[in-house]
């Protein structure tokens, strides 16, 4: 080979090298793709829809590590979040925030209660029925959130396996927040 192929190799593959090494470094502590896969999250995400979640908001973990870089600010009720499955660590759901460690939760005639009041935000409240169903989402039951966990749930009360069934999310386990719908593209919005 002669020189200038050789610097031309080292050229594209050093190209390469940094592209992947990017790509492993938004990925990881900046923002991921996710598939929707179940109807959990409708009318707010379809089957199929995919979605960019920004990790850095809540500060991203470090991989192979289980500490966290410092987050910009703390989940809020009506975020919706993607987190790592409190009966299945290597599944991620995507499902909305209700309440917050410490908070008290209760589930009346379809609609939710933190701390004895009514949820007025409009994410959670429109036109949702909330359903009682499992061990942690009875009728006439209040809940206390542990600290540092989340309660969360689906937007399709009716189909979702959510904090109603295996109960509360380590916040551990938080991935991050949805912020844009960017599959299809008659869909795509950013998700507030």
């Amino acid at each position: 080979m002669n020189d200038r192929i050789k610097r031309e190799i080292r050229e594209w593959s050093e190209s390469i090298a940094i592209a992947l090494v990017l790509a492993l470094v938004i990925r990881s502590f900046v923002v991921q793709a996710f598939k929707i896969p179940s109807g959990s999250m409708i009318p707010t995400f379809l089957v199929g829809d995919r979605i960019f979640v920004n990790k850095f908001l809540y500060g991203a973990r470090i991989p192979f590590i289980d500490i966290r870089l410092p987050a910009v600010r703390q989940p809020e009720r009506g975020d919706i979040i993607v987190f790592r499955s409190p009966e299945d660590k290597k599944k991620d759901f995507v499902k909305r925030l209700i309440a917050l460690g410490g908070e008290t939760v209760e589930i009346r005639d379809g609609t939710i209660y933190v701390d004895g009041k009514a949820v007025t935000y409009p994410p959670i409240v429109k036109s949702i029925y909330y359903y009682n169903r499992g061990d942690y989402g009875r009728e006439d039951e209040k809940i206390t959130v542990p600290k540092d966990s989340l309660y969360v749930l689906g937007d399709n009360s009716a189909s979702s396996r959510d904090s109603r069934y295996w109960g509360f999310v380590p916040k551990k386990n938080l991935v991050g927040k949805a912020s844009f719908l960017y599959w299809p593209i008659h869909r795509i919005k950013v998700i507030s």
